[in-house]
């Protein structure tokens, strides 16, 4: 019988480290991964929050995932993990690896990038790594709550189905790049909303959702606590998670 060290129950406990199986794996579009994590250590998640994954065994190695859908009676929640090239980083190297039956672990959940459940009505915006979150977020709105929203897409084959998504407006940019993109903002200009505010989630590339985040509060007039930013990427940098 293999027993846990002491050392080893004193570093999860201060980490808060949890340990689960990956159950199963799916491909979900042909950039888009779903990982289903299973055991008795699920936590309860806030719809929005992400865990921390340990990609590397052999060195405290984070990736951040956000946490599509769970499932706390049956001990499973589900990541959908987006794979943007064939370069090497431990992320995309742990992901594509990744198989049923491999221990993971992790900490968290964390993060503020959650619903608002009393919004006015809600404004998600964001490209094809933001689908997770907003799959998150809008499958936790209250019934007959109003929502909005634009999600840019390099091609139809890269939308998913979520709750609420057919609600949105989806644009499609084909090869152009996904950093500063000037069509989504042109989308979100194009908008029509109701004249209050309500809550807007921005999420995905940083300096995309930075251009946006200043059209609402400058050219809408929205309250700057009404708009939620999740900066996931940017070209060049690391760690905005």
């Amino acid at each position: 019988m293999i027993t846990e060290s002491p050392r080893r129950g004193i570093v999860d406990r201060l980490l808060m480290l949890r340990h689960v199986t990956a159950t199963e794996v799916e491909r979900l579009r042909p950039r888009i991964l779903r990982v289903r994590l299973g055991g008795p250590e699920i936590p309860e998640v806030r719809p929005g929050q992400h865990i921390r994954v340990k990609v590397r065994k052999d060195s405290m190695v984070l990736r951040t995932y956000t946490v599509a859908s769970i499932n706390i009676r049956e001990q499973w929640l589900d990541l959908w993990i987006y794979q943007p090239g064939d370069e090497s980083t431990p992320g995309l190297d742990w992901s594509r690896t990744i198989a049923p039956g491999d221990p993971v672990t992790f900490m968290g959940p964390s993060g503020r990038f959650v619903v608002q459940p009393d919004a006015p009505y809600h404004l998600v915006i964001g490209e094809e790594t933001a689908q997770v979150a907003f799959a998150a977020i809008l499958g936790a709105t209250k019934p007959g709550a109003g929502v909005h929203g634009v999600i840019e897409v390099s091609t139809p084959d890269e939308r998913l189905d979520f709750t609420r998504a057919d609600e949105l407006t989806w644009t499609y940019r084909g090869d152009a790049p996904a950093a500063e993109s000037a069509g989504l903002l042109e989308a979100v200009r194009a908008l029509t909303l109701p004249p209050a505010p309500g809550v807007a989630y921005l999420a995905g590339e940083a300096k995309t959702i930075a251009a946006i985040r200043t059209h609402l509060i400058a050219e809408r007039r929205w309250p700057r606590r009404s708009v939620l930013t999740k900066p996931f990427w940017t070209p060049g940098r690391k760690g905005l998670d």
